[in-house]
């Protein structure tokens, strides 16, 4: 088999058997997956409790019985489908979806390899030259990518669905848990609509690509700041380039209502990630991260091969498809009917979604507010929105601190008047430069952060990406009522990075020693706290 070595570094995580130079299923699992494949009038699958029954059979076979699902699997399987749902929609799922998704399982070794097969003749858009794409492991302090076929992706779920993966040495290599078993158990050991809204989300995505199956391509990249001066790698940058910085702030616009996910610019948009991938996507959770998750599912993919991120490491995800509509948040989310996707799709069959996920400090309290912890926030943003594309260009901006802001753009209009084939090593395509980021309270809801200060890194860290612009949708919190007249302020007075950030440094430093109480932005502008309305307009 061709790419051996992708296949090696996940082949124990995966459920299928490989023999000689061929990936198939053992025997007993085939005659279950043609039984189900055939419908209930075969298998006699046509409830929740049977279907928890046919699951642990598959498991068995597979000889995963030493890898325990969590308590209640069964009852949570058994709920949800014989209880929560209609007779009419539980009949129709395991008439019409369930046959499709054990088609799918069939077909999954055959779909691997031809997966392998082909992986490394497509030079995926904003992959550097030569860069494989296919399955593997993409381990800490590695860069690269995995492009996978919507129709494999579907398959991969299929199997957290009916809960084949093994689990045994996942937590030994810092991966997430990626059966449903504790997505379901979760239902039933503590009963909310919120966990009931999250399945249905999935169950829906699997009604989708059930009755057609999606024919784009998405992939998952691990995005890594080197601290030597390895070409490959985009520099980490250190404390001076942030404070010596001549680099003009990105345009900078606040939304007070709508939702990341919504925006129709082309930009990437933040995921408010956990350090693991996902989060709580398949256990408990449904904050940000979870809910994108949901509505997103294909993203789930890359909780199979995707260990915990470092302090200098992003992952950045392009084509996952949404399917669904939802309202709420946390415990009031709700999933609302189906959503189609219109995002266009670029040469290599993605969606032109682009998810990045860039994890905060969790529970920071005052120590945010230390310079280390500065710089690792917004070294940790840069990660997440720098462009691969760009590493000629970081550099120029990290090796040469005393450029003036003139020479900088001067030096920056003569590399991009150069061919491609000169000065990138990006192909088949250039710079991303319409590309910008769509944001919001970045670790500032239940990772604790302070909004004013995150708000800013994340302008900081754009404008030093060369990111063209911001979105930044504030989601109504009080603490950023004043975010757009801090904005204009600082237009006003054509700060650089260096310039803006040095004044996040001071203050930070006061607010560390305990020096000031007051908020960055009161700080930053004390006619702010003025009683007095005509005090708010810029100067």
């Amino acid at each position: 088999m061709e790419n051996r070595e992708d296949l090696n570094s996940v082949l124990e995580f995966l459920p299928v058997v490989l023999r000689s130079t061929a990936l198939f299923w053992p025997s007993q699992v085939v005659e279950a997956l043609k039984a189900l494949s055939n419908g209930p009038g075969h298998s006699k699958v046509d409830s929740g409790e049977v279907l928890f029954l046919a699951i642990s059979d598959l498991r068995q076979s597979l000889n995963l019985s030493a890898d325990a699902l969590a308590f209640s699997t069964a009852d949570g399987f058994s709920l949800f489908f014989d209880d929560l749902i209609s007779r009419a929609e539980a009949n129709k799922w395991f008439r019409e979806v369930l046959p499709v998704l054990a088609d799918s399982l069939l077909r999954l070794p055959g779909m691997l390899e031809a997966h392998y097969k082909n992986a490394d003749s497509i030079s995926c858009v904003g992959a550097r030259d030569g860069l494989k794409t296919g399955l593997r492991l993409l381990k800490s302090q590695e860069a690269g990518i995995v492009l996978l076929s919507q129709e494999l992706i579907g398959a991969l779920l299929a199997c957290s669905f009916f809960c084949l993966f093994p689990n045994s040495n996942r937590g030994a290599n810092h991966l997430q848990v990626i059966n449903f078993d504790h997505l379901f158990a979760s239902l039933y050991d503590n009963y909310n609509e919120k966990q009931e809204n999250k399945i249905k989300c999935i169950i829906h995505y699997f009604e989708r690509i059930s009755s057609s199956t999606p024919v784009g391509n998405v992939s998952f990249e691990r995005k890594v700041l080197a601290a030597d001066h390895s070409l490959e790698y985009i520099p980490y940058p250190k404390t001076e380039s942030w404070s010596k910085s001549v680099v003009s702030l990105s345009l900078f616009e606040v939304c007070s209502s709508g939702l990341i996910e919504d925006h129709s610019k082309e930009a990437l948009e933040v995921d408010f990630a956990n350090k693991y991938f996902g989060g709580g996507a398949l256990t408990r959770g449904c904050v940000q991260e979870e809910i994108r998750f949901m509505i997103n599912p294909e993203l789930i993919a890359g909780m199979l091969f995707l260990p915990s991120m470092a302090d200098n490491e992003a992952i950045e995800v392009v084509g996952a498809e949404r399917f669904s509509k939802y309202t709420g948040y946390a415990s009031s989310f709700r999933y609302c009917g189906d959503f189609v996707d219109k995002k266009d799709i670029d040469i290599n069959g993605r969606r032109k979604i682009r998810i990045i996920a860039i994890d905060a400090l969790v529970n920071p309290g005052r120590r945010q507010y230390g310079h280390e912890f500065l710089v690792r926030e917004i070294n940790k943003a840069f990660c997440g929105f720098s462009d691969p594309c760009k590493i000629q260009r970081y550099r120029m901006l990290f090796e040469d601190n005393e450029l003036s802001e003139a020479q900088l753009d001067q030096d920056l209009k003569s590399l991009n008047s150069k061919s491609d084939n000169d000065v990138e090593i990006c192909q088949p395509v250039g710079f991303q430069d319409e590309i910008g980021i769509i944001t919001g309270n970045w670790g500032c809801g239940a990772f604790g952060g302070d909004p004013e200060l995150k708000a800013i890194i994340q302008w900081l860290a754009a404008s030093q990406a060369l990111r063209p612009f911001v979105v930044y949708c504030t989601f109504g919190i009080e603490a950023l009522q004043t975010l757009e007249q801090v904005k204009q302020w600082i237009i006003f007075h054509k700060w650089s990075v260096g310039d803006l950030w040095n004044m996040v440094v001071e203050y930070s430093s006061q607010r560390s020693k305990r020096e000031i109480q007051v908020g960055f932005f009161n700080w930053l502008l004390p006619l702010l706290s003025s009683d007095d309305p005509m005090m708010l307009d810029v100067p």
